[in-house]
């Protein structure tokens, strides 16, 4: 296969420009997927090493890098040290986000979230307060608790949305993208396993898809129709997936006809995704050991009425196997490529472009999704953690990386103390000292300084 080093032009289809409805064009067809950590300051201003974290990913060579969990609300945090969009004063700190993404022609988009009642750590500015979601049933792995939210409600977070996205758009950003899966704020109103409503928002699938049109139609409004908008969805719920005998939730059908709707009312691609809560043994699918969950999970004890049970379980010898069995009968042995079916069944029924997450980090497996026509571009979470330069290492001609991600999701686990990134010491030859070299780089000033007399959102290369 040829390559055109000067202009990008290539005929490998990984490398292959991809143009959106709405007129956004991107590079290539990989994309840094949604990975949320603990990295900003805690009344939710960014700070210099979400700067660098970001970077480091267009720098290594996706097309496109995708934030993760920027709550709209303070209310709507999945834990503290996440940076919001709630406010213009905001704007500035994403501009420079942006502005250090683009400096590697690589387009940026604002994840827009709200964590509704899966809300592992409240903080102490909603220590007071219930979370907000479609139900008033705690959520059935940790036991967080929630408030059905009233209709007037829900027209206030309509609206935060949308005055997100046009937050997004003049901080000069490429588009958004709802986070619309995994557990979170929209999966509680459009999964017929939590939604409980009797109210226009809750029953037959139109009902539970309301809330996340009326979403669409306020960005609209507000950031316009040509501002790119993307819709990351599970389509398969998977609400058994640790106890059998709970009802199974959104099937694929439905979902593809949510995703029918979403393009109507002008969404310009569809993020395929998978799981109704989060971690879910198929997302983010893998391995791990008692021990990591017992060493950070012990954070979440006050939070949730399950939490301190769930923790008893995992930590005791007797019932340590039960729980591993539970969570690991359905992880395949190897999760690359797991949701290439259910993005290749929605493609066929869309025609906006199909992105797709899933573990990749094979060339040779993205490469044949692509000529296959399952999908339009992939999204990278673990894999690029490990390998933030993958891309770069496929165009030179590698099929797998070096030193390929176990998939340990160590990671996972790590998050709600510690900083993001990758926690294998086996991949760095035993030497511990190496892993925290790589943890701990964003935390230093490589490539973004503050001029001192500049505001402190300011940045240069």
């Amino acid at each position: 296969m040829s390559t055109d080093q000067h202009t990008g032009a290539s005929s490998d289809p990984i490398f292959t420009p991809l143009t959106f409805p709405s007129g956004l064009t991107v590079k290539n067809r990989v994309m840094r997927s949604n990975i949320s950590g603990r990295i900003d300051n805690y009344d939710g201003s960014g700070t210099m090493a979400r700067v660098n974290w970001e970077a480091q990913f267009a720098r290594g060579g996706v097309g496109t890098v995708l934030s993760a969990h920027v709550p709209i609300t303070s209310r709507g945090r999945v834990l503290p040290n996440y940076a919001l969009i709630d406010d213009d004063d905001k704007i500035p700190f994403w501009r420079v986000v942006g502005e250090r993404v683009h400096a590697h022609d690589c387009a940026f988009l604002l994840q827009l979230s709200h964590s509704g009642r899966q809300r592992d750590i409240a903080g102490v500015e909603n220590a007071h307060k219930i979370a907000l979601s479609s139900t008033s049933k705690p959520d059935p792995v940790h036991g967080l608790p929630a408030r059905a939210m009233t209709e007037n409600e829900i027209a206030e977070v309509v609206a935060m949305f949308g005055h997100g996205a046009r937050r997004a758009r003049e901080a000069g950003l490429d588009g958004v993208e709802l986070h619309a899966c995994n557990g979170y704020l929209f999966t509680q109103f459009l999964s017929s396993a939590i939604n409980d409503r009797k109210d226009r928002y809750g029953g037959p699938l139109e009902n539970r898809a309301r809330f996340l049109l009326e979403v669409i139609d306020a960005i609209q409004r507000e950031a316009g129709k040509d501002f790119h908008l993307q819709v990351k969805m599970s389509v398969i719920d998977h609400a058994d997936a640790i106890t059998p005998w709970s009802p199974k939730g959104n099937t694929l059908d439905e979902s593809i006809q949510v995703f029918h709707w979403a393009e109507e009312a002008g969404a310009h691609a569809a993020h395929v995704s998978t799981g109704n809560f989060f971690p879910h043994p198929l997302n983010p699918a893998g391995d791990f050991t008692p021990a990591d969950v017992i060493g950070t999970y012990d954070t979440m004890l006050s939070s949730g009425r399950h939490a301190l049970r769930n923790y008893a379980l995992w930590r005791f010898r007797p019932t340590r196997s039960l729980m591993r069995y539970l969570w690991q009968r359905t992880v395949p042995n190897n999760p690359e490529g797991l949701l290439l079916p259910d993005a290749a069944a929605v493609k066929q029924n869309l025609s906006i472009p199909v992105i797709v997450t899933g573990g990749f980090q094979t060339a040779s497996v993205v490469r044949d999704a692509l000529e296959r026509g399952q999908c339009d571009a992939v999204s990278i979470a673990r894999p690029l953690m490990a390998n933030p330069d993958l891309v770069h290492q496929w165009a030179a001609g590698a099929d797998t990386p070096e030193r390929p991600c176990s998939y340990c999701n160590l990671c996972l686990f790590h998050a709600p103390e510690d900083p993001l990134g990758c926690y294998d010491v086996r991949r760095f030859a035993g030497d511990h000292d190496a892993m925290l070299d790589q943890l701990m780089s964003i935390y230093r000033p490589d490539g973004w300084s503050q001029p001192q007399d500049a505001p402190a959102t300011a940045s240069r290369e």
